[in-house]
């Protein structure tokens, strides 16, 4: 294999970056595996929470350092996304330079020989490890953030603007690149002896040129903008196959055959409300009089609070999980949104932050579920009465079974791993 070109094999090396929760991660792994099968030689940069999940899958794995499920679980963490106290915010964005200025000189390593970096939002620093390699360099998005006139940012959701202020809101992101610059300005002085950046940006490499930026999601739930560069594709979803083994417990099979197929209900990674959360999840219950499952998780919900109509899991994949119920209840994150949608379940989305409000409103927009509720406008009366609509009207049902038929034609991994060795084959920087 050389050092930037690709062997007597065709195989090349290719070190993949993320930073984030699972949702962030999975993709990630499942695209290693794809170029994996591929003869690649791939090596998974990621949190330090998220070791034994990569290296199960038989992915070299190297560590970026920190504990995403630590920083969320944080008071002030809680306190900032439910209360809007504006006095936790220097704090966690302090952390967070933080842990960018950690992950990439754990990065920097990685990177060493590689002849293409894959990176997320989250790890820009890659672009210049990139400059400083003389190698191309691709982002993975998991969700619609290059601009377009078709709708605004995704933590706007549904919401319309006009074209001109559904382009302008995403300077928002440009903004928050701006912000984490500061650790990327460090590193390239004290790591990678390069100068000052010049111009750059949001999917630009250091000269301003557009990146290719490879949408891991599929265009039958979001289509692409047809004023997006060429750059920026919609590949379809990156799908991981479970190896955990999971199957259902003896209590769990014991409640499933006691009475009707429950629905589930998680609110995710992010532990912000959780004692609220599972209030209103426990009077929900008893307006409503149907049966769920429950995941804890990191989303913190209490088991021992809720009645013997609610099953308590721990752990779960998804798409295991979501065989045994007839509906979904969830945050709206992009895997989350993905493993229902793939096993025809309608959706009842109660969104957060981030893409979270985009992916409820696609699924609304779809007649997959009723009109998403944000978490902390939720009430026990609005959730009981979602749950009601979810489960007694056929059209969500009906919608969910069509587009899942659809989406088991596709197959984003093996999309995205030929556009990345064309990536490799003609060694752009840009398109």
């Amino acid at each position: 294999m050389g050092p930037h070109g690709p062997g007597s094999d065709g195989a090349m090396r290719i070190a993949l970056m993320t930073i984030g929760t699972q949702g962030d991660v999975q993709p990630f792994l499942a695209l290693a595996l794809g170029l994996k099968a591929r003869g690649h030689e791939v090596v998974l940069g990621a949190p330090g929470d998220f070791e034994r999940f990569v290296t199960s899958y038989g992915v070299p794995y190297q560590s970026l350092g920190g504990n995403i499920q630590a920083l969320l679980s944080q008071t002030r963490f809680d306190k900032a996304m439910s209360s809007r106290a504006l006095s936790n915010v220097p704090a966690l964005l302090k952390q967070g330079l933080e842990l960018v200025d950690a992950a990439g000189r754990a990065g920097w390593q990685m990177c060493q020989g590689a002849d293409l970096i894959v990176l997320n939002m989250n790890t820009s620093f890659g672009i210049d490890f990139a400059e400083a390699l003389q190698v191309p360099v691709a982002m993975i998005a998991p969700q619609p953030l290059v601009p377009t006139g078709d709708f605004p940012l995704c933590i706007f959701g549904a919401r319309q603007m006009g074209r001109a202020l559904n382009r302008l809101s995403y300077r928002g992101m440009e903004a928050q690149q701006a912000y984490f610059n500061r650790a990327r300005k460090r590193l390239r002085a004290e790591l990678l002896a390069l100068p000052p950046l010049r111009r750059g940006g949001f999917f630009k490499d250091v000269d301003g040129r557009l990146l290719p930026v490879l949408h891991c999601y599929s265009g039958l739930v979001s289509p692409r903008p047809a004023d997006w560069p060429a750059s920026a594709h919609v590949t379809g979803y990156y799908r991981l196959a479970d190896n955990s083994g999971w199957q259902p417990s003896a209590e769990f099979k014991t409640f499933l055959s006691a009475g009707d197929t429950p629905v589930y209900i998680g609110f995710g990674s992010m532990p912000f409300g959780a004692a609220r959360n599972t209030q209103i999840l426990k009077e929900a219950m008893a307006l409503w009089g149907g049966r769920a499952v429950v995941a804890r998780g990191w989303g913190g919900i209490d088991p021992s609070a809720l009645p013997a109509t609610v099953f308590p899991i721990e752990h779960a994949p998804h798409d295991r999980l979501f065989a045994h119920v007839k509906a979904v209840v969830h945050h709206g994150g992009a895997g989350t949104t993905s493993a229902g949608l793939h096993l025809g379940r309608p959706g009842f989305i109660v969104p957060q932050t981030v893409d979270q409000p985009f992916w409820a409103s696609r699924v609304h927009a779809l007649g997959c579920g009723p009109a998403p509720v944000p978490l902390k406008a939720l009430t026990a009366e609005i959730l009981a009465a979602k749950l009601k609509d979810l489960t007694t009207d056929p059209d969500y049902a009906l919608a969910a079974e069509r587009l899942a038929f659809k989406l088991a034609k596709e197959n984003g991994t093996a999309n995205a791993v030929a556009l990345l060795e064309d990536l490799m084959r003609t060694g752009r920087r840009a398109a």
